[in-house]
C-alpha cells in the first residue's frame, strides 16, 4: 500500500499551461500538476540541480486568464519516457498573497481533477 505525505492537493493541469523563466524570458516546459506548494514539470531540457528559478505561467479560468509569478527551488529531475524530455519537482519559496490566492483558486475550481 503506498501512503501519500504530500500536505497540499495537486491538481493535474487538463490543458496546456506553459512555464517560463522569467529570467531568460525561456519556456522551460509544461506543468503536469500543480499546488499551493509546487508543481511538477515536463521539461524540454534539464535545468540546474537544486536550484532556484523565477517561474511565470498563466493559469485560465472562466474570466480569462491570470499570470502566476513564482520562486521555485528545483528538488528533483529524473527522465521521462519521451526522448529529451525531463519530469523535474519544484517547491514554491516565494509567491505573494495575491498569486497564493490565484492558485487556491484555480486548484479548487469545480471539475478539477486531484492526484
Amino acid at each position: 500500500m503506498m501512503h501519500e505525505f504530500r500536505r497540499a492537493k495537486r491538481r493535474k493541469a487538463s490543458d496546456t499551461i506553459l512555464v517560463t523563466d522569467a529570467m531568460t524570458e525561456r519556456t522551460i516546459g509544461r506543468i503536469g500538476n500543480l499546488s499551493e506548494t509546487g508543481m511538477l514539470l515536463m521539461l524540454d531540457a534539464p535545468l540546474v540541480d537544486d536550484a532556484l528559478y523565477q517561474l511565470r505561467f498563466t493559469l485560465r479560468d472562466g474570466g480569462g486568464g491570470q499570470q502566476v509569478d513564482v520562486g521555485a527551488h528545483l528538488l528533483w529531475m529524473d527522465r521521462a519516457s519521451a526522448p529529451a524530455q525531463v519530469w523535474a519537482g519544484f517547491r514554491f519559496i516565494a509567491v505573494s498573497e495575491a498569486q497564493s490566492r490565484r492558485l487556491r483558486s484555480w486548484i479548487d475550481a469545480p471539475g478539477s481533477h486531484y492526484e
